[in-house]
């Protein structure tokens, strides 16, 4: 009879870092209000609504958003963060009740560790079948103020703004 053996693997679990504590400071109780350009010759579109950031395990946060969305009504939207020792890089996800792609997030933080731009790649806002570039950068003001900002990779390698949230937690 033949002997098989397993590989034993650590079952120590994952130890938060220094990257994975930046990520705290999303924890809370948010509201928000955003202004999207919908196109060139329209005025912005204002939103507002809610968010709840919760901690998992200290590696992740997870991000739950409730409100209106500019043509769409009320939406709810998950977002997903922590960081990937192995690469050096913040990861994660986007979703939202108003659409089908997962949006899948690969950032970095910046030097003086107030902003983080997370890359991603979705469908196009032209209308046509096709994908786009995106970034979101997130930046902190303040502990209980925090801003999105949003933009798009146009066709002549442009970044293009086109929607802003501020985030102010609620006491």
């Amino acid at each position: 009879m033949e002997t098989i053996q397993t590989e034993q693997t650590s079952t120590m679990p994952a130890q938060p870092q220094k990257a994975h504590h930046w990520l705290q400071k999303l924890v809370g109780e948010w509201i928000y209000e955003t202004e999207a350009l919908m196109g060139p010759d329209q005025p912005p579109v204002k939103s507002t609504g809610t968010e709840t950031v919760r901690s998992l395990g200290g590696l992740w946060i997870l991000a739950e958003g409730q409100g209106e969305m500019p043509c769409t009504g009320t939406a709810t939207t998950l977002m997903t963060l922590g960081y990937d020792p192995q690469k050096q890089r913040y990861v994660g996800t986007w979703i939202g009740s108003m659409m089908t792609h997962l949006w899948i997030y690969d950032g970095e933080l910046d030097a003086s560790e107030t902003v983080l731009t997370l890359h991603n790649e979705g469908p196009a806002m032209s209308g046509e079948d096709k994908m786009a570039k995106y970034k979101d950068v997130i930046e902190f003001k303040s502990d209980d103020h925090r801003v999105m900002t949003s933009y798009m990779l146009r066709d002549d390698g442009q970044w293009q703004h086109f929607m802003t949230a501020h985030y102010r937690r609620q006491q």
